[in-house]
């Protein structure tokens, strides 16, 4: 799940979930392990393709959390034009509230 904290409009803040569900790895195991490769591949492209066009309403922003993901997508949107303009930081972070969240992402952008 990607999630959007807007420091400046709280009520922008909002997440985006992968459509690949535990139900869709099911049916897509019982058919084949290239199926079920290329429609993860296809569900993860879209799934950062959304939040894509989310970043891109923005100057500056903090990609986080304690997986990969974010540099991921980071290194995907990198390669992107659309995005040449847009400054990404990335930090690493262990499981943490809401609140935690909110409040990392108001010191980071406090320096």
């Amino acid at each position: 799940m990607a999630e959007f904290i807007d420091i400046n409009i709280p009520a922008n803040n909002h997440s985006i979930s992968s459509k690949f569900t535990f139900e869709m790895k099911e049916e897509v195991l019982n058919r084949s392990e290239k199926t079920m490769h290329n429609k993860l591949q296809q569900l993860e492209e879209a799934y950062y393709k959304e939040i894509g066009d989310q970043i891109l309403k923005y100057d500056h922003v903090l990609l986080f959390g304690p997986t990969n993901a974010k540099t991921e997508l980071y290194n995907l949107l990198k390669e992107d034009l659309h995005f040449k303009d847009i400054k990404m930081d990335i930090a690493s972070t262990d499981q943490i509230s809401d609140n935690e969240k909110t409040a990392f992402v108001k010191k980071h952008f406090e320096k």
